[in-house]
């Protein structure tokens, strides 16, 4: 009864959050990166440890004495032998797919609606179960929500006022608020990773071991945004207007992350495993217009349901993420959301569905929150640069991957 109760409050737990689906999320990836790299990495080490122990402990308990008659373990049991896996996995590993999202909201009316495709590609090498190197690749895309519609107040520099205003969601506009052409700010961002991974045992705690795995990992990031008009991702910017810094060339989706993870258990049974990450996290290079670079804490859930030890797997994976592009003063703090089915179709290959939402704490409805203007000819050509907040996007990707048995996504 407890068991079928339980089941029933995750699995109501889960379809919550895609009812939650039309929040709009944060388009910055870093939390999406530490999920796919720091958190699946620590899992299948953590995991592993786990259902060893378990399996030793069960080959201990069919131990018997000399002159006892042996009793049959039940059928359901799974067999104990030497080819458990001990923790990490060794020797070279790889992980290799293909995605393309689709975007919820007011996206306007620029572009398509399907995104950029993207592709990921991670390989590994474990010295041995409890140490292992990985280098990564992951590209994600974005549309975020209305930075091509509305209408915006527009400032002068050196003026406190607004001197008018102008509608970004038309190329007519209107007598009092004239139109310019609709802005294209799909972005596609491509993270390099580097990472190590540490699995280590401590206790017996509470009469079982407990493994945990600390991961040091460092991420460089560069973009596209497609209003560049040259595959990069520099485009025009301003900062607290009307006086405040303005940039026509901001590289504004380039940083740089070094950060160390911590990933503990916290739930495991047949059908169900859960652990929780804490990742404190630093700029190597602040730019733009950062400020503070004190250590911002990531913190991840995770938690998996596979009934039967069947080949699905249904993730929710709630996160509290940071995002400190040059375009931010301060590093923004994001309280986001993963959820979605994994489905193993070989031993060697996958497809994955992922719906990421949240909510960032950037101001305005929509991250606009003006339009600057150095010169007043800046309008007529289009330069003036866009006075953002935080880039909110709600998404579901689609993903098709293959790669080694022991460290794809299930």
């Amino acid at each position: 009864m407890l068991k079928t109760t339980l089941r029933t409050a995750v699995a109501a737990f889960i379809a919550g959050s895609f009812a939650l689906s039309t929040l709009p999320a944060l388009a910055d990836g870093m939390g999406d990166v530490f999920g796919n790299e720091m958190v699946n990495g620590a899992n299948t080490a953590i995991r592993n440890a786990m259902d060893r122990a378990k399996l030793q402990k069960q080959k201990e308990a069919q131990k018997v004495a000399p002159g006892t008659v042996a009793q049959a373990p039940p059928i359901s049991q799974q067999p104990i032998g030497p080819e458990q896996q001990l923790g990490l996995p060794t020797g070279f590993t790889y992980t290799v797919d293909a995605s393309v999202a689709y975007p919820f909201g007011n996206i306007g009316t620029a572009g398509s609606r399907w995104l950029m495709g993207g592709g990921d590609i991670s390989l590994g090498y474990g010295f041995n179960p409890t140490t292992r190197i990985t280098a990564s690749i992951y590209q994600l895309q974005h549309w975020p929500q209305g930075f091509n519609t509305g209408i915006h107040p527009v400032y002068l520099q050196g003026f406190q006022n607004p001197v008018g205003c102008v509608d970004i969601g038309s190329t007519t506009g209107t007598k009092n608020c004239p139109g310019i052409n609709p802005i294209n700010i799909a972005t596609k961002d491509t993270f390099a990773v580097a990472m190590g991974e540490q699995l280590f045992v401590a206790g017996p705690i509470f009469g079982r071991p407990i493994p945990f795995v600390v991961s040091p990992i460092y991420v460089a990031r560069t973009g596209i945004i497609e209003q560049s008009g040259n595959n990069t991702d520099e485009v025009p910017f301003g900062y607290n207007p009307p006086n405040g810094p303005y940039f026509l060339d901001l590289k504004a989706r380039t940083t740089e992350v070094w950060s160390f993870g911590l990933t503990v258990p916290f739930l495991k049974s047949p059908d169900m495993f859960g652990t929780f990450t804490l990742s404190p996290a630093w700029l190597v290079h602040p730019s733009g217009i950062n400020g503070p670079n004190t250590a911002q804490l990531y913190q991840v859930l995770y938690m998996e349901y596979t009934p039967n030890n069947s080949k699905t797997t249904v993730f929710f994976e709630p996160q509290s993420a940071r995002d400190y592009m040059p375009t931010d003063p301060y590093p923004e703090h994001l309280i986001a959301y993963f959820g979605g089915v994994s489905q193993r179709l070989t031993p060697w290959s996958f497809v994955q569905f992922v719906l990421n939402s949240g909510g960032p704490t950037n101001e305005g409805p929509y991250g606009v929150t003006g339009i600057l203007a150095p010169n007043v000819n800046c309008l007529v050509k289009q330069t003036c640069p866009i006075v953002t907040g935080g880039l909110k996007a709600t998404q579901l990707q689609l993903q098709f991957g293959f790669g080694s048995p022991n460290v794809i996504p299930l």
